[in-house]
């Protein structure tokens, strides 16, 4: 970590975002783009035959790439301050490559009949593939912590709240489930995305490969490089650059599951705040510069701003790279730059709250006491067995009963006393009922899910 460092993903939160350097830096930035310009050299002279080259070629051009590390990367650079084109200095680069390895004579099949953004659009996708499949694991990690919260608590009773307010019980553990179930389903939407790329020239209809080669079908070769070369979806109908209608995709899924975060993350500050759980002890962590009582819910925090950021970037770039003027702006290149920083956002957000579920520990003092002090949750199933056997106005009846006030056991009794055509078995039912008893199918629906899995 630099002390310098503008940005806090290199900076404060560098420990975080770390793992995705070689896919979102610069470095990873000209590495896919040798990846991808190797690649076309090697489908041109070894798949088309469009050349005679010997039998260590394909192996050769592989290692351009497989040995590609900072040094190769700095001589990139140091190409592209003369050139001032960063795709034509890689194109260089690879040239000086063929050469010094004696293939020399081949040199001018790099980029061969390509416009930049053939090998930048194909670049971002790899690169693109690999930063979902990173945060996708991670996101796999948080959904299976949920899971074994949810299996340990999913007969721990706990009141719940709709509008902030006393509500139905239900389980600790079914309350968990619903997050590892959003989780889950919005994972497999993310997983599910195709990652296209297009091979086709200057304006998107292989022009120059037509004028020159008009005997291969161009659009057949397109669609098999883009596709068993580098494993991405070939798509054919395009300006001179990919609209980014996948990336656009892809950045929406992503922000739900930034939502999804922030929901999961507000409800555990909320519950740390109302005592359900209690947050593990760090020796020598301070909780506030003036109060050392405290512990504060910091990672859920932490977590919730920078999904917030996240969502913000995804949000413009998934609608800026859907417009270009006309065939081709460059307003795209420097917003797409900003792609490993978006991820890196993402990322610190979703290690954040997995730090802060795994410091939780459920306090159920707390969460009984809370039940046993509402007895009033228990107006629901009276007023529907009142329903049930023919009661008039029953809803009216417990609204007069428990609306905005605390009631007790002598209460219920005394208000379920009147009640004539309530049978008798399901009054004695109803008197001897805890309201951590009123949970309904709440460890079912936690069964039902692994069950589904």
């Amino acid at each position: 970590m630099s002390i310098s460092s503008i940005s806090v993903l290199d900076g404060r939160y560098q420990h975080y975002t770390k793992s995705l350097e070689d896919i979102f830096s610069e470095f990873g930035l000209i590495k896919s783009r040798v990846y991808v310009e190797t690649r076309w050299l090697r489908f041109l002279l070894c798949e088309l035959k469009l050349d005679t080259v010997d039998d260590g070629f394909s192996h050769f051009l592989d290692e351009i790439h497989d040995k590609f590390d900072t040094d190769c990367a700095l001589a990139v650079k140091a190409i592209e301050a003369t050139t001032n084109h960063d795709v034509k200095a890689v194109e260089y680069f690879i040239k000086q490559r063929l050469i010094e390895g004696g293939y020399g004579r081949v040199q001018e099949w790099v980029h061969f009949a390509c416009t930049s953004d053939d090998i930048n659009n194909t670049a971002y996708g790899l690169m693109l593939k690999s930063g979902r499949r990173h945060l996708t694991d991670l996101l796999r990690e948080v959904q299976e912590k949920i899971e074994q919260m949810a299996i340990k608590y999913k007969n721990v009773p706990m009141m719940a709240r709709t509008h902030g307010q006393p509500a139905t019980p239900t389980t600790v553990g079914k309350e968990m489930i619903n997050f590892a179930w959003r989780i889950r389903m919005e994972t497999d939407a993310l997983e599910a995305l195709p990652i296209s790329g297009k091979m086709n020239g200057a304006s998107g209809n292989f022009n120059a490969h037509h004028f020159v080669l008009p005997e291969i079908d161009w659009i057949s070769a397109s669609e098999k490089f883009v596709s068993q070369y580098l494993g991405l979806e070939p798509l054919l109908y395009t300006t001179q650059i990919n609209p980014s209608n996948h990336i656009s995709a892809v950045l929406h899924s992503m922000v739900r599951i930034a939502a999804v975060f922030i929901d999961l993350n507000r409800d555990m500050w909320g519950y740390i705040s109302l005592g359900y759980f209690t947050q593990k002890l760090k020796e020598g962590e301070v909780g506030s510069s003036t109060m050392p009582h405290k512990i504060n819910p910091i990672d859920f925090e932490n977590s919730e701003g920078n999904m917030g950021i996240a969502i913000s970037m995804m949000e413009h770039m998934a609608v800026k790279l859907l417009i270009s003027r006309f065939q081709r702006d460059l307003s795209d290149s420097t917003v797409l730059r900003n792609l490993g920083v978006l991820f890196g956002y993402l990322t610190v957000g979703v290690k954040s709250t997995l730090k802060g579920l795994g410091k939780l520990a459920i306090n159920e003092h707390v969460i009984e006491k809370d039940l046993a002090d509402n007895l009033e949750l228990l107006a629901e199933p009276i007023q529907t067995a009142m329903r049930l056997y023919g009661e008039i106005n029953p809803y009216e009846k417990l609204k007069t009963l428990t609306r905005g006030r605390r009631i007790t056991r002598e209460d219920l009794n005394d208000f379920m006393a009147g009640l004539e055509s309530l049978p008798e078995p399901v009054k004695s039912r109803i008197s001897t009922m805890a309201v951590s008893e009123y949970t309904g199918l709440a460890e079912k629906i936690v069964d039902r899910y692994f069950q589904s899995k």
